[in-house]
């Protein structure tokens, strides 16, 4: 019914809305349901379906013994979110019951340098106490299991690896430098 004015009443939009087709309504499809290759990864992903076990430190004396290799995918074996005494506090750090860890990397020459993970964890890079800004955020390739990816212009020097928010107790890492 609609008034004179031009306005409808709420209890119309309600019904409206209720009684649209339940197809417009579903959740979007997972990525493993629509793939039906993997899809093929530029360079700087290359290493993405190899990753090496390691696991995450828990606190900045463990973090210096979890080394990750510039353009070498891991499998990072995280702790609970309570367990991990970040350098810096992260924007998103979780729940009690999510998951977390911290690893270094050396970073030899300046440029832009992604961060690749397989879920949407959170992640921060951190050097001498200070998050470096993201530049730039994205997916990667459909159907590569790449789930996000952020990119930092990041100086030589040694930074540390924050992930926090899993839903899982692993996930798969790379940190790479772009060309």
């Amino acid at each position: 019914m609609m008034r004179l004015d031009g306005w409808v009443p709420f209890s119309v939009l309600l019904g409206l809305v209720s009684a649209a087709p339940v197809a417009a309504q579903a959740p979007m499809a997972h990525e493993a349901d629509t793939c039906t290759a993997p899809a093929d990864l530029p360079a700087p992903l290359a290493s993405w379906r190899r990753p090496v076990p390691l696991k995450a430190g828990v606190d900045r004396k463990s973090v210096a013994k979890v080394a990750l290799t510039p353009g070498q995918a891991v499998t990072l074996a995280l702790s609970s979110t309570p367990k991990i005494v970040y350098p810096v506090r992260p924007a998103k750090p979780g729940g009690s019951v999510s998951f977390g860890g911290l690893a270094s990397f050396t970073v030899a020459q300046a440029g832009t340098w992604r961060v690749a993970l397989g879920t949407g964890a959170w992640v921060d890079v951190v050097k001498d106490g200070v998050a470096a800004t993201s530049i730039a955020h994205g997916h990667g390739p459909d159907c590569s299991g790449v789930r996000k990816m952020v990119d930092y212009s990041l100086e030589p020097g040694v930074y540390t690896l924050q992930v926090a928010a899993n839903g899982e107790d692993q996930l798969t890492v790379l940190v790479t430098p772009l060309p």
